[in-house]
């Protein structure tokens, strides 16, 4: 348990910021920051072969980062195309085999990224995740293991796997890619939810543990933006919906038929909203880049809860022997 009370976020994480300089990129926009450079930034992300880890691979390679991007069952066409397009632009682009279900994908992944980098890697984007659709109950036990596995334990596979570099380098970033949908509930999104509530407690919980060893941890929270996760949505969700009885099927009746017929195409918001705010993030010193972020245009309900989460755990932590930790991810 820490017991050193004068621990500050500053000193633990990166060592002292200008007042005024902290201020000025605590109120930056995105787009304020987003011509600063992530040059010399090694990024290994997962889930690449669409939406925000396809757009976001490019992205941060095209201000200068090292990117190893990973996605699962390769060969792909969707790993060509990234490759034709880093080719094209020069991009520093290296596109590796990881399904985050897998523990050893996940070993030997990270290993080849670490390899590619040099040594411990800056930033690790948990990023590949899945959805389905439908009612609680009628989420057999092949949807429920497959959603938990990728969407909790996999993150869980890839920050054990490279946490011990980093916390020999005492420095890293890791993002996990969670929702509104991890602090606000809407019915009938299967065990959507129940997985990004889990990884949001697992994120807070690192980061307080991780604050000595100068490791953060940042979960980004996106509304819905139209990518692919609505098309692999609509597959899985039919694919339990055929193995529904019909007993089952007839107590949801209405939410039963919407299972696999929601494709994500009434949303027109930018899906490089959550790339730009990502690499917003990096660009801030350590010490200053927030636990949470929410991202999108409209509506942003978590914001709320958010504000007071932080405050209970300080005021319920704050003077205990784990303040220092508290305080310093809420600082």
């Amino acid at each position: 348990m820490p017991t050193d009370t004068n621990i500050d976020r500053r000193t633990l994480l990166g060592g002292a910021v200008v007042a005024t300089a902290t201020s000025t990129i605590a109120t930056a926009t995105y787009a304020q920051t987003d011509a600063s450079s992530l040059k010399g930034k090694s990024i290994l992300i997962t889930g690449c072969s669409s939406g925000f880890g396809f757009d976001g691979a490019l992205h941060y390679a095209r201000k200068g980062a090292k990117v190893i991007a990973s996605m699962r069952n390769l060969p792909r066409p969707e790993a060509d195309t990234l490759a034709t397009l880093a080719k094209k632009e020069k991009l520093d682009i290296t596109i590796i085999e990881i399904d985050v279900t897998s523990d050893d994908q996940v070993a030997t992944g990270v290993a080849e990224a670490e390899r590619l980098a040099g040594g411990a890697l800056d930033v690790l984007i948990n990023n590949a995740g899945v959805g389905y659709a439908g009612p609680i109950e009628l989420q057999d036990m092949q949807a429920t293991k497959l959603i938990f596995d990728t969407n909790v334990y996999g993150p869980h596979r890839m920050a054990r796997a490279v946490l011990p570099s980093m916390r020999k380098a005492k420095k890293g970033l890791i993002f996990n890619i969670s929702s509104q949908l991890g602090r606000v509930i809407a019915p009938s999104a299967g065990h959507y939810s129940p997985t990004k509530f889990a990884l949001e407690a697992m994120s807070e919980a690192m980061a307080y543990e991780l604050v000595p060893h100068n490791v953060e941890i940042c979960i980004i929270q996106p509304g819905g933006y139209p990518t692919k996760v609505w098309v692999n949505r609509n597959e899985l969700a039919k694919d339990l919906k055929d193995r529904l009885t019909a007993e089952q099927a007839a107590a949801y009746p209405a939410l039963v038929s919407r299972m696999g017929a929601e494709d994500g195409t009434g949303r027109n918001t930018d899906p490089m909203d959550v790339p730009r705010a990502i690499a917003d993030i990096i660009a801030m010193p350590a010490g200053t880049r927030p636990l949470r972020r929410a991202v999108h245009p409209g509506m942003k309900p978590q914001e709320a809860i958010n504000k007071v989460s932080a405050e209970i755990q300080i005021a319920w932590l704050g003077n205990s022997p784990f303040g220092p930790w508290i305080k310093a991810v809420h600082d």
